[in-house]
């Protein structure tokens, strides 16, 4: 598992504008939420500290999990709790860590036509001379 020392949990108590956390229980958020981060991407790059702490702080932030609360006429929605990765955090992550483009990948080996004779190549002879080298045939 990468260790993270910058993300430690005084940057969560910044991230979330609290001035003091459970200390326990925000190291083992973090500790789970870069766990969580590390099975789409390992080793994290250094640039995925706002994906470890945007999970850590959705974690910590609901620890029952519940999504709404009603308290008289008021009722408030939040996002469900746990420790998982949205799909953007998903995203990111690969972004971050250079795999998210698309690519292709030829999986020929480089000598996969030596020793073959022209027929077996798939080049078309005509006199002995390679008809794509021979321009003028008339």
């Amino acid at each position: 598992m990468a260790d993270l020392p910058f993300v430690t949990s005084d940057d969560l108590a910044t991230f979330l504008g609290e001035s003091s956390l459970d200390e326990a229980r925000a190291s083992l958020m973090l500790t789970l939420a870069r766990q969580a981060c590390e099975v789409y991407v390992s080793p994290l790059p250094d640039s995925a500290l706002g994906v470890v702490l945007t999970v850590a702080a959705r974690a910590y932030s609901s620890p029952t999990t519940a999504t709404m609360e009603t308290a008289g006429p008021f009722s408030v929605q939040r996002p469900a709790g746990g420790v998982y990765l949205t799909r953007t955090e998903r995203q990111a992550l690969k972004t971050l860590a250079g795999r998210g483009g698309a690519f292709s990948v030829d999986p020929t080996p480089a000598d996969a036509l030596q020793g073959l004779n022209p027929w077996n190549q798939n080049v078309t002879w005509l006199d002995g001379v390679p008809l794509a080298e021979d321009v003028d045939r008339r």
